[in-house]
């Protein structure tokens, strides 16, 4: 379909700013932009507590959306091309989740390129996810009901630590839900050719973002910068994956989702016709953030078998 009005709308204010320079100098410019960006995802939600905490090393911040004890937990990794966001930035998306979801969430405040390249991010993430699962207790939480998430470079590093997690025999996992999720480094794909620039992410941006993640002569092949591409996908929890008609990460998000129903991997896909990329935080500006932000806490609750009727 046509891109949605909204999209357009939001597109249009954003592709008329002045264009920047991508380097590492202009770098605090673009983390202060996509903080602006991040400002349509509408005023915060209340929550029943936030907390900060130290996850063996990695800063985190903890979501209760109530007082209730053993609730379900979803570690969520926020995106920004391995490069720009924080936990800050994506404080009213965590709550967001966090009440859509019935369920704790777990932000990591993981550590961001070209400053700290791969598999920096990864290895926090991690290790934020091993650390929640023998400490869920402490914070009410139920770790036999874990969930981790992601969106864009954050739905990467979902996947990989839903593939890492399984190599090691656990944590184990009851959903990975991987909004638009960066699962390759290619290219050429169609939603690349056709959606390259204008759409609130580029193709330039995205070679960029691989650039300062595999500073150092890191082989973007690799699967574990590139899920697609890993040799075995079965026996990882089920997942829900999430796309954007207009995203030039489109093709490579569901080709994912085929790669794990080929292996016999449960997965739910749905296609945002009309949207376009970091559509999902930005509920002030898209009727379909609202929307799949629901559709997200629903298969969560189901995973969590929290969900009523």
């Amino acid at each position: 379909m046509a891109l949605h009005p909204q999209a357009e709308m939001v597109c249009s204010a954003v592709n008329a700013l002045p264009e920047r320079e991508r380097s590492d100098e202009t770098l605090p410019a673009f983390r202060e932009g996509f903080g602006q960006l991040l400002l349509l995802a509408g005023e915060p939600e209340p929550v029943y507590a936030v907390d900060d905490r130290d996850a063996d090393g990695v800063p985190i911040r903890i979501y209760r959306p109530s007082p209730d004890a053993d609730l379900p937990i979803v570690v969520y990794l926020h995106g920004g091309g391995w490069t720009i966001g924080t936990v800050d930035q994506f404080d009213p998306i965590m709550r967001q989740v966090a009440n859509a979801a019935e369920a704790i969430v777990v932000a990591p405040e993981y550590r961001l390129a070209p400053e700290h390249p791969f598999p920096a991010a990864l290895d926090d993430c991690r290790r934020a996810l091993g650390w929640t699962a023998k400490h869920a207790s402490t914070f009410g939480g139920d770790a036999t009901r874990l969930a981790v998430m992601g969106d864009s470079a954050g739905g990467n590093l979902a996947a990989v630590c839903a593939l890492e997690a399984r190599d090691a025999g656990g944590p184990e996992l009851a959903l990975q839900v991987l909004v638009y999720p960066v699962t390759d480094c290619d290219f050429t794909t169609p939603s690349y050719v056709s959606n390259r620039e204008g759409y609130l992410l580029s193709e330039d941006e995205m070679r960029w973002f691989f650039s300062c993640y595999t500073r150092g002569d890191i082989d973007p092949t690799n699967w574990r910068v590139s899920p697609l591409r890993a040799p075995d996908v079965a026996g990882i929890a089920p997942a829900l994956v999430l796309t954007a008609e207009y995203d030039p990460l489109r093709d490579e998000g569901e080709a994912y989702a085929r790669r794990l129903e080929e292996a016999g991997v449960p997965v739910q896909t749905h296609r945002y016709a009309g949207m376009v990329h970091a559509f999902f935080g930005l509920s002030a500006a898209f009727d379909d953030s609202r929307d799949a932000l629901q559709r997200a806490g629903t298969a969560l609750r189901r995973a969590f078998g929290t969900l009523d009727g």
